[in-house]
């Protein structure tokens, strides 16, 4: 499934009160001084643009473009200063310094193996300014082994359905997600099926 197709339904399917509680979370942990924020693998811009209304000057990154158009539209239509970048947070040596950096929602396990999650680490202390912080979150342990085997949610509205299933990984603390949508095409009221 493309993140074109992905990028629609996101925000349908995202718990929105994490964002509140994100950005409460980066309140308290930032330094007091903390102006300039990017925010790593920002989808559709609901955090970057909280980020924005806070107080914060933001930068928000994401390798989707299609998440980007969504979230630049967004900010737009809610009148957040937010400048939204493509690119892939294994290398941020061109998008300058900053005194907080973020990567919520999980992001961080979508890297592929160890050798990329020090990539991103080592790109993103380049990145940080002196005594600069970078708050991230990871599924736990607990929650790979005890809450995603044989987990299973379904949503649906009239115009979509979504089917998420989760299964233990062939390696040792990882799980396997199957997502499925069912979207709506509004010229003929059928549904097309996407996994």
């Amino acid at each position: 499934m493309s993140y074109e197709t992905f990028a629609f339904v996101y925000d349908e399917v995202m718990d929105s009160s994490l964002y509140q509680q994100w950005l409460d979370f980066s309140n308290r942990h930032f330094p007091k001084e903390t102006e300039r924020i990017l925010e790593l693998a920002c989808g559709t811009g609901a955090l970057a643009i909280a980020f924005s209304k806070a107080g914060y000057n933001v930068t928000a990154l994401d390798l989707s473009e299609d998440m980007l158009s969504v979230a630049s539209e967004r900010a737009v239509e809610q009148e957040a200063s937010v400048q939204f970048v493509s690119g892939d947070m294994m290398d941020l040596s061109e998008v300058g310094l900053y005194q907080g950096i973020t990567c919520y929602s999980d992001s961080l396990c979508y890297m592929e193996d160890e050798h990329a999650v020090q990539q991103v680490f080592d790109t993103v202390y380049e990145a940080l300014e002196e005594g600069g912080v970078f708050l991230f979150d990871v599924h736990s342990i607990y929650q790979v082994t005890t809450i995603f085997p044989e987990y299973s949610y379904h949503y649906q509205t009239d115009e979509f359905a979504f089917l998420w299933d989760s299964y233990v990984g062939d390696e040792k603390y990882s799980i396997e997600h199957f997502l499925t949508f069912f979207l709506k095409n509004q010229q003929n009221n059928q549904f097309t099926r996407y996994d």
